[in-house]
């Protein structure tokens, strides 16, 4: 659900998560400690048949017979931890890369390997050695990866960013870092703010490789997800009455929201912001916020940042990388719905809630209710974070691409308490 440090030792990266076969592991280990402790008895009781024909007893026969047992025993401890180990492994979806496997590129070896400060030991940090990092899922992507990691060094880097996104969507998050320079491409025409808010954006200085549609016509046309149908357009539409008209009751209007906030609005992150157009409008208001993206059927990354705005390329599996209550305000759409278990979206909300301040607004517009289910497990979720319902309103609307069936959508702002 999030990427993992990946520490280098002996050229091999090691990677560890928990799981819900913590529980086999320890019944193993449970099983292993009976097993000697078995051993044990049996090594301090038995006693030779020919012990019971003489009468005399010989100490030093036994302490030997005992030192000999002793050592089988440890022997099969190690040997028992060493098999531990592996099943431990297979069973908590412990992965190793391993860096020795043939066709694996030689830049990606390269980046992995562990590199010694050359004073060695930093007295401020106190390590010894430079890591990298890479997701723990890379593992199961290694073909991809080494894909990836296949360039000329100092060259061009190939046109692969859709490749990237694979590979981040795999859970492959972060990637590595490469020495090659990535594709430019010319950005005539683009201008300061506040005209770049909503000065359309050219076909020209995106990049349209790897996508179905090569113009913004033609996205337009699309319903690319319940939060981006028509978003691109600039000019006309709804995008543009966005956040200032409201279509329904589930639609509140910013200066509303604003004036809730306690200690004012400074900063926001906003998930799954789509066109940009929610950092727009913040900015109209001195508002600055980061928008977190990614290219999925478009250029997102490009549009939002030619309109003069902050763009996050980022999954919601990756751990913000904010540091703890920084942000004013957390706007999230439908894109918060991450599929999976429950636990999934409870990791994501827990780490919203850590990037957010106390005092700040969580802002949750128009999030889809597909069944009653999945609206009361989502409010059940939010109750447990102990936050002040400032709005929160349940209601539905026709949906957007036109099917003219009602669907059921959730809308709140809520503020973070202070805890203790």
């Amino acid at each position: 659900m999030g990427s993992v440090s990946l520490k280098i030792g002996d050229g091999t990266a090691r990677f560890k998560r928990a799981t819900l076969c913590s529980s086999a592991v320890n019944i193993l280990m449970l099983f292993s400690v009976i097993t000697t402790n078995l051993f044990a008895l049996y090594a301090f009781t038995f006693s030779p048949k020919q012990h019971l024909d003489n009468p005399f007893h010989h100490p030093h026969r036994n302490i030997s017979l005992i030192s000999q047992h002793v050592s089988l025993i440890i022997k099969e401890i190690d040997s028992s931890q060493r098999k531990l180990a592996q099943m431990e492994k297979e069973l908590l979806g412990y992965d190793t890369l391993d860096l020795s496997r043939p066709n694996l590129a030689t830049e990606l070896k390269l980046f992995l390997q562990h590199h010694q400060l050359p004073l060695g030991k930093d007295s401020r940090t106190g390590i010894t050695e430079m890591v990298a990092s890479v997701g723990h899922s890379c593992e199961k992507s290694a073909d991809l990866l080494s894909q990836y990691m296949s360039y000329k060094v100092s060259g061009p880097c190939p046109d692969d960013w859709s490749l990237a996104q694979k590979l981040i969507l795999k859970g492959c998050e972060p990637l590595p870092r490469r020495r090659c320079f990535a594709k430019t491409v010319p950005k005539p025409g683009l201008t300061s703010l506040p005209v770049s808010l909503w000065k359309p954006v050219s076909d020209k200085i995106v990049t349209w490789s790897g996508l179905g549609c090569k113009n913004f016509n033609c996205l337009n046309s699309k319903k690319l997800s319940r939060d981006c149908v028509g978003c691109f357009n600039l000019t006309n539409g709804y995008e543009t009455q966005k956040y200032v008209k409201a279509r329904s009751k589930n639609d509140f209007v910013m200066d509303d929201v604003l004036a809730l906030g306690s200690g004012g609005i400074r900063i926001g992150f906003d998930i799954g912001g789509g066109s940009g157009t929610f950092a727009a409008r913040m900015a109209e208001r001195n508002v600055t916020v980061i928008t977190n993206t990614l290219n999925v059927d478009a250029p997102h990354s490009e549009f939002i940042a030619a309109r003069g705005l902050f763009p996050l390329f980022l999954s919601l599996d990756h751990r913000f990388p904010f540091y703890d209550n920084v942000f004013d305000l957390v706007h999230a759409t439908s894109g918060l719905d991450v599929e999976g278990k429950p636990e999934k979206l409870e990791f994501l909300m827990f780490d919203l809630d850590r990037i957010l301040r106390a005092g700040g607004l969580f802002w949750l517009d128009n999030f889809y209710c597909s069944d009653d289910d999945k609206k009361r497990a989502l409010t059940r979720l939010i109750e447990r974070f102990g936050y002040k319902k400032l709005k929160w309103v349940v209601g539905e609307k026709t949906d957007a691409a036109g099917s003219g069936k009602p669907q059921v959508y959730l809308s709140a702002v809520l503020q973070k308490p202070v805890r203790i």
